[in-house]
C-alpha cells in the first residue's frame, strides 16, 4: 500500500451555498472511483478540515459520474454576505480536499502519480 493526494486521483470544484461550502470530487479515471468511495467518507472529510467545519459533512454519491459531493455545513462563518473570511465562499475548499492523503494499491500509486499536476505527456 502507499499513500497518495486525491490530487492525482480526482479534480474537484467547490463553491457555496450560505454557510454551507460545495465540494465535489471527481475521479481522472473511472476505475478509481471505488477507491474514493471507500476511502473518503464524510468522517474523513470532516476530519481533514479540523476545525473549518464547524457542522456536518453530508457525502452524496454520483456513480454515473464517478463523482462524490460534500456538503460542509457551517464552514464559511455565515457565508458571503456576512462573513469577514477571506474565501467566505469556499472557493478554495476543493484544493483543500485534493491535499487529502489516502492509502491505495502500490499500482493505482504507480499509475495514478502526477497525474493531477500536469497535462499527460509533458511531466
Amino acid at each position: 500500500m502507499a499513500r497518495l493526494r486525491l490530487v492525482h486521483l480526482a479534480h474537484a470544484r467547490s463553491g457555496d451555498k450560505g454557510d454551507t461550502a460545495n465540494v465535489g470530487l471527481i475521479a481522472y479515471d473511472p476505475a478509481h472511483y471505488g477507491i474514493l468511495r471507500e476511502h473518503v467518507t464524510a468522517a474523513r472529510v470532516k476530519a481533514h478540515f479540523g476545525g473549518i467545519v464547524r457542522g456536518n459533512v453530508e457525502r452524496f454519491e454520483l456513480p454515473n459520474l464517478h463523482a462524490l459531493n460534500f456538503l460542509l455545513h457551517g464552514a464559511l462563518d455565515g457565508g458571503g454576505t456576512v462573513s469577514l473570511m477571506s474565501d467566505a465562499q469556499g472557493k478554495v475548499m476543493s484544493t483543500a480536499l485534493l491535499r487529502m492523503e489516502i492509502d491505495v494499491p502500490d499500482d493505482v500509486a504507480r499509475a495514478a502519480q502526477g497525474m493531477g499536476l500536469a497535462p499527460r505527456g509533458t511531466a
